[in-house]
């Protein structure tokens, strides 16, 4: 548990990979003239919350443009394990030690800097083992956010075998709510039926057109995105039948 009213030192981890099976090389997809990567990063520095961000990404050698993206863009990088993701975060919090490790995944081009540091002051201010926006989700999925204290990292590490829990990080304590303290960020309304992550080439697409019709310039927020959407309602059912992740059904 956090230890409340102590300074806490919090890194934003970026899981982030080329070989997508259902997309590959999407990190480096253009989005409004810029990787998919950039654009999750650009983000993150909007957050007053977050120390330090790190991408994570694997030892294949496919990742090495992955490494050369961040030395060329003064981003930290650490390599690991492609499918044991939770060993990746729990060595890349080693290698960037931190007390609340931020969990950011580099498929969600709209992750809201406001909500990253909402989630991120649930867990320090209140002593929290897991902060997050989605249990239950009330965010339209891509908008949501983890953070979690650095002995919850360990535990789950130490003691979780379970393939399911080892790819997605997190799941081992959704799946033992009896052994951690959990807070949850709510929405001010309900709008996780809207799907904003990019996982195919249908989500690329309507990403692309949200961009194409804003009429704004700088970081581009849930309100704005809202607003596109109430001017363009067809550009939701772009990919409208995608299969959602379970959460969010």
């Amino acid at each position: 548990m956090v230890e409340i009213g102590v300074k806490m030192t919090v890194n934003a981890i970026i899981q982030a990979r080329r070989g997508s099976t259902r997309f590959p090389n999407k990190i480096f997809a253009d989005i409004d003239g810029k990787p998919l990567l950039w654009h999750v990063v650009n983000r993150l520095t909007y957050a007053k919350n977050i120390d330090k961000i790190v991408i994570a990404t694997t030892t294949n050698t496919e990742d090495d443009k992955t490494e050369q993206w961040c030395n060329e863009n003064d981003v930290c990088c650490f390599r690991g394990s492609e499918n044991d993701v939770l060993n990746r975060y729990y060595m890349a919090s080693r290698s960037f030690p931190s007390d609340v490790i931020v969990r950011i995944t580099a498929d969600d081009p709209f992750k809201e800097p406001e909500i990253i540091d909402a989630v991120v002051s649930k867990i320090v201010d209140e002593g929290y083992d897991l902060a997050t926006n989605n249990f239950p989700p009330s965010f339209p999925e891509g908008l949501d956010c983890e953070a979690f204290t650095r002995r919850a990292l360990e535990y789950m590490e130490k003691i979780s075998e379970d393939a399911f829990e080892r790819e997605h990080v997190t799941q081992y304590i959704y799946r033992h709510p009896d052994k951690f303290r959990i807070g949850n960020v709510k929405c001010n309304q309900q709008l996780s039926s809207l799907r904003w992550t990019i996982d195919n080439l249908e989500d690329y697409k309507m990403v692309k057109k949200i961009y194409e019709n804003r009429e704004k310039t700088g970081i581009l927020l849930m309100d704005e995105i809202l607003e596109i959407l109430e001017k363009n309602p067809a550009i939701k059912d772009i990919n409208l039948k995608v299969k959602r992740s379970a959460m969010y059904q």
